[in-house]
C-alpha cells in the first residue's frame, strides 16, 4: 500500500510546481518554430537523453558517439554492450514519442517496453520483458563506469509482482481521481518504482523512459525537445542522495517523499528553463542577429543584466562596435537601457 497521507506540500514544492506548469502553458507559443528547427531540437535532446540516461547506468560512450551510433541503427548489430543499450534506449525513446497516447500504464506494457529496452542487449536474453528471479540492489557509478557502492536494497524477487500490481493499480485510481497534482503523481510512482527494481537490469532506465511518458500523457508537450536525463546526469549525486533519503521511508506508516519530490521537480524545472533558453535562442537567430548581439542578449538572460565592461570581456569587442549592437539592441525591443553614463546597464525587455 502507497501511503501518501503524509505527504507535506511545502511552498518550495508549489513554487517548483506553478514553474513548470506556467512553462507548460506557455510552450504553444514557444513551440511555433519552423518544423525543421523543432525536429534538430528534439534530436538533440534525444542523443543528450539517450547518453545520460545510459552514461548514469554505467556507460561510457559520450554523446558524439551516440550520435555517431544512432545514424547507423539500420545495421542492427551492435559490437559492444554499451552500443547495444543506447540501440535500445534509443528504439524505446522513438516509439514512445510515436505513440504515447497508446501506450496504458499497465504490467503487460512496462515488461514489453523493458524487453525492447534490452532487445539489442544479448546478456539481457534471459530475462528480458521479465520480473527478477534474483535480488538485485541499486548501485551507483562514477564517471568512468566503475560502481561506488550500493545505493538501496531492493524489494525481493518474491514480493516484486504483487509490489507491481499494487503500484500500477494506485497510479490508475489517483490519476482517475485526481487527488495529487499530476507531477506528484508522476514522481511518487517512478520513486516507488525504483525501490521495488522489478527487473534484474534496466530499472533505471525505464524509469526514466516512463517518466518520459507518464509527463507527455499528463500534457507536457515539451518534453521531447528538452532532456531530463541530462539535467539527472548532472546532478548524479543529489539525485542518488534523493532516492536514498525516500526509498528507506517508502515501506513505513510515514513515507518521507520530500527529498525525491524536491529533487524531481528541480529536474524538471531546470529542464524546462533549458528549452526557454534554447527556444528564445532560436527566435534570435531568426530575427538575424550578428553573433556580437547574440552573445550579449544571451548573456543578459542568463544574469539577468549587462554592462559595457562585461560585454567587452564577453566578445572582446570594440567598445565603439559594441555600443552600436546596444543601440540597435534598444531599438529592436531586445533590450532596455537602465542608468546612465559609466552607470549604465541593460535588461531584456
Amino acid at each position: 500500500m502507497i501511503r501518501t497521507d503524509s505527504l507535506q506540500i511545502t511552498t518550495d514544492i508549489l513554487s517548483l510546481i506553478a514553474g513548470i506548469d506556467e512553462f507548460k502553458g506557455a510552450w504553444r507559443a514557444l513551440g511555433t518554430l519552423a518544423p525543421d528547427r523543432l525536429s534538430a531540437l528534439r534530436r538533440v535532446a534525444t542523443i543528450e537523453s539517450i547518453g545520460s540516461s545510459t552514461r548514469i547506468e554505467g556507460s561510457k560512450l559520450s554523446d558524439r558517439e551516440v550520435e555517431h551510433l544512432l545514424s547507423n541503427l539500420q545495421i542492427k548489430s551492435f559490437e559492444t554492450r554499451d552500443e547495444q543499450e543506447v540501440a535500445g534506449y534509443a528504439q524505446v525513446m522513438e516509439l514512445v514519442f510515436m505513440s504515447w497516447q497508446d501506450i496504458s500504464l499497465t504490467e503487460n506494457h512496462i515488461r514489453q517496453l523493458h524487453r525492447d529496452l534490452l532487445t539489442y542487449s544479448d546478456k539481457d536474453d534471459w530475462h528480458r520483458g521479465n520480473y527478477k528471479t534474483t535480488s538485485n540492489s541499486v548501485a551507483a557509478f562514477d564517471e568512468h563506469g566503475k560502481q561506488l557502492g550500493v545505493v538501496f536494497e531492493t524489494a525481493t524477487p518474491f514480493d516484486t509482482p504483487r509490489l507491481m500490481a499494487e503500484l500500477v493499480a494506485w497510479f490508475s485510481e489517483e490519476r482517475e481521481t485526481g487527488r495529487l497534482h499530476p507531477l506528484l503523481l508522476i514522481g511518487i510512482w517512478v520513486v516507488v518504482f525504483l525501490e521495488i527494481h522489478p527487473f534484474q537490469d534496466g530499472n533505471g532506465r525505464l524509469s526514466r523512459v516512463l517518466t518520459t511518458l507518464l509527463l507527455l500523457q499528463a500534457g507536457y508537450a515539451y518534453v521531447p525537445y528538452s532532456s531530463l536525463e541530462s539535467v539527472i546526469e548532472q546532478n548524479k549525486e543529489a539525485y542518488y542522495l534523493a532516492l536514498r533519503q525516500t526509498q528507506g521511508s517508502i515501506r513505513s506508516d510515514a513515507p518521507n517523499w520530500q527529498p525525491w519530490l524536491v529533487f524531481f521537480l528541480r529536474a524538471l524545472s531546470q529542464q524546462a528553463r533549458r528549452l526557454e533558453r534554447k527556444v528564445e535562442r532560436e527566435k534570435l537567430v531568426l530575427a538575424k542577429l550578428p553573433d556580437l548581439a547574440l552573445q550579449i542578449v544571451e548573456f543578459t538572460r542568463e544574469h539577468g543584466r549587462i554592462t559595457m565592461a562585461e560585454a567587452i570581456r564577453l566578445t572582446g569587442g570594440n567598445r565603439n562596435t559594441l555600443k552600436q549592437h546596444f543601440r540597435t539592441l534598444v531599438e529592436q525591443g531586445h533590450l532596455v537601457q537602465q542608468g546612465g553614463g559609466r552607470g549604465t546597464w541593460y535588461e531584456l525587455r
